[in-house]
């Protein structure tokens, strides 16, 4: 429960302005849907606008790493490689590979090759080869605020069914951005991505999804991407979070490698897809702050 303020305190978003002028109506509306059985976030996950602006910069930097990669990238390339360009390119900015060192995770870059889901990990050893996908999912830190996201990569001469693949996970991104609508659950959203996907054939991973973000690398809430309608936390003004569905083109179990602990694998070893954006939900919809 949200404890109300006095009417003519300082608003607790720290806009200097009093509180009946500020958040008070927008508390009451919260603790109305709470009342009827919604979770709705905590004030630590409701950006300002320093936060905000924050956020912008550090995506900056991520963004530019991502074109810097999309340049670059090739057949015959070793995901090392990459992993160089981001490192140098992020540090030369002015900015920390947020994935660097992350709960042990050795590179400053996830690079998942074909059935890879996701944590792929970079190494001389892998070489871009012709007809490869990759999702290359890059994190950047600047001055304490985190960005995120991942872009997916044909590299020469993708088959018509992994570019099919691609393209319809970049459908159930943009699917779900149409669904970030204010003052409703993150649920409703999570559901028409999986929908698309199960229309186009194609199933989404249930075990990973996307998060939270800008204060902390990986916040509150969980983003499910075959939720049910109706469910999950109340999409807020101020909650900056990722879109970020896994798409596969067979079944939707994975695993996980046993050796290294990080990458996981379609259980099928099909084909796997995503793209990830990083939004700040609006009074009238949505803002991507990355991507």
């Amino acid at each position: 429960m949200y404890k109300r303020l006095e009417r003519n305190d300082p608003c607790w978003c720290g806009s200097g302005k009093k509180y009946k002028a500020c958040h008070a109506a927008f508390d009451d509306k919260l603790i109305a849907l709470e009342h009827k059985g919604f979770r709705i976030p905590s004030r630590d996950l409701l950006k300002t606008e320093k936060d905000i602006e924050g956020i912008k910069k550090s995506a900056v930097i991520n963004m530019a790493v991502l074109d810097e990669i999309g340049d670059k990238i090739r057949a015959g390339m070793t995901t090392q490689e990459i992993d160089d360009i981001v490192y140098r390119t992020t540090t030369k900015m002015g900015g920390i590979p947020a994935d660097l060192n992350y709960e042990g995770f050795p590179k400053s870059v996830c690079t998942s090759i074909n059935e890879e889901v996701c944590h792929g990990i970079p190494s001389e050893d892998v070489i871009l080869q012709d007809g490869d996908i990759i999702n290359v999912d890059c994190s950047t830190i600047l001055d304490g605020y985190y960005s995120d996201s991942s872009r997916m990569f044909c590299i020469g001469n993708v088959s018509p069914e992994k570019k099919r693949l691609v393209d319809v996970t970049k459908e159930c991104l943009e699917v779900g951005l149409k669904a970030v609508i204010p003052w409703t659950p993150i649920g409703d959203m999570g559901h028409a991505v999986h929908q698309h996907a199960l229309d186009n054939g194609y199933t989404v991973v249930k075990e990973i999804g996307g998060h939270g973000c800008g204060n902390g690398f990986h916040e509150e809430p969980f983003v499910s991407y075959v939720s049910k309608p109706g469910t999950g936390m109340i999409m807020v003004p101020g909650m900056v979070f990722t879109i970020e569905p896994m798409v596969n083109m067979g079944t939707d179990e994975i695993f996980c490698d046993e050796e290294n602990e990080w990458t996981v694998y379609t259980a099928d070893l099909k084909p796997s897809a995503q793209w990830e954006v990083e939004l700040l939900v609006t009074e009238t919809g949505y803002e991507l702050l990355c991507w």
